[in-house]
């Protein structure tokens, strides 16, 4: 066996070199070593997918025809592979039959050269496809540094956006008077639930790691629209008019308006996510909420999320006009509540954690 795999400088380019017949391999390597690279010599294919496990090349000189492996089929498992398929391909063979060379090219293959060889017509064709492969390697790299950069600014572009959204919510939340804690007592609690109906069959599946992680960022903003509502009518302590009712109802349709203006084109979990919250979490179990009147199953269950947890947040928190309730008695008030506001299994989970909650 002659191979050299594990000595020469890492900055000059890596030359395998695969034929059966040895006379032809150190014609080879001569050729390639006169042009200040290194060559890398394998008698098989079988031989050669060993070394390129463990020593990359730049280009690769195939012989056809050879035993237990011949060219083509080491050229198919090479441009299979997403580590390997870029690395150049030239085949060399005493075949020169169009059949033959368009076998090569259609496998993948960059070029042909036939037997025997000429110094001059290896060291250019070799030097073409190393240039043109550098040059697709910088390309790949441009790309993946602009990519670096887009998705960097998109982030923080991402990251502004929850800014301003969480400072408007943080000035609907002054304007009704909640507790300075209230926004995080809200997220740690749907996050803590989202977990827990991870444990539960029947939603095992449909609340993902993305789902926990999206809903926490996403459910403050549930009252977004609380911007648009005058603080007299959030801060009132007696009943509202009719006309108040529903000017106070409209601040879901109006918190869902503001996150769609904000929402780029491509999809947006956070987004998406906080647009069916805002929308929604004032929707009843039994069809009686508001702004659509949706039922059961048909509201989206990032909006049910919340609605429990907005709830218990509620009861537990201290209002103008009270002080605030205990965990037992929060749940306790909204067990009253099951099949009219919230899903039976839904608070069956709150029923099981409510002490981890805050």
């Amino acid at each position: 066996m002659t191979e050299i795999t594990e000595t020469g400088r890492e900055d000059l380019p890596w030359i395998l070199i695969v034929d059966d017949v040895e006379t032809n391999r150190f014609v080879l390597r001569n050729i390639i070593a006169d042009m200040k690279l290194q060559p890398i010599l394998a008698e098989n294919g079988v031989q050669a997918l060993r070394i390129v496990r463990r020593r990359h090349p730049q280009l690769i000189l195939l012989d056809v025809s050879m035993p237990e492996m011949d060219g083509y089929e080491f050229c198919r498992i090479m441009k299979d592979d997403p580590n390997t398929r870029d690395i150049p391909i030239i085949f060399i063979s005493a075949f020169d039959e169009p059949s033959d060379i368009i076998k090569g090219f259609n496998l993948g293959g960059e070029d042909y050269i036939t037997k025997p060889f000429l110094q001059e017509v290896v060291q250019a064709r070799v030097g073409t496809h190393l240039r043109l492969h550098r040059a697709a390697q910088d390309l790949v790299e441009t790309n993946r540094r602009l990519q670096a950069s887009v998705n960097e600014q998109l982030l923080q572009m991402e990251m502004e956006k929850k800014r301003v959204l969480y400072a408007m919510v943080s000035v609907a939340r002054k304007n009704a008077c909640y507790e300075e804690d209230h926004m995080e007592r809200l997220q740690y609690n749907c996050k803590v639930f989202s977990r827990a109906m991870q444990l539960s069959p029947k939603y095992e599946n449909k609340v993902s790691d993305s789902f926990v992680e999206t809903i926490e960022i996403s459910a403050p903003l549930c009252d977004l629209g609380n911007v648009s509502i005058p603080s007299e009518i959030l801060n009132r302590k007696g009943p509202l008019s009719p006309d108040e009712q529903e000017l106070m109802k409209t601040h879901t349709t109006v918190g869902a308006d503001i996150l769609r203006s904000v929402m780029d084109e491509d999809y947006n979990d956070f987004i998406q996510m906080s647009i069916e919250i805002a929308n929604y979490h004032h929707e009843n179990w039994d069809g009686s909420g508001y702004p659509c009147g949706l039922k059961g199953d048909d509201i989206p269950l990032s909006a049910q999320v919340v609605s429990l947890m907005s709830e218990f947040c509620a009861l537990t928190g201290v209002r103008g006009y009270r002080e605030a309730y205990s965990r037992e008695e929060a749940v306790g008030i909204m067990e009253k509540e099951v099949g009219v506001k919230f899903d039976a299994d839904l608070f069956g989970i709150c029923k099981k954690i409510y002490r981890q909650l805050r």
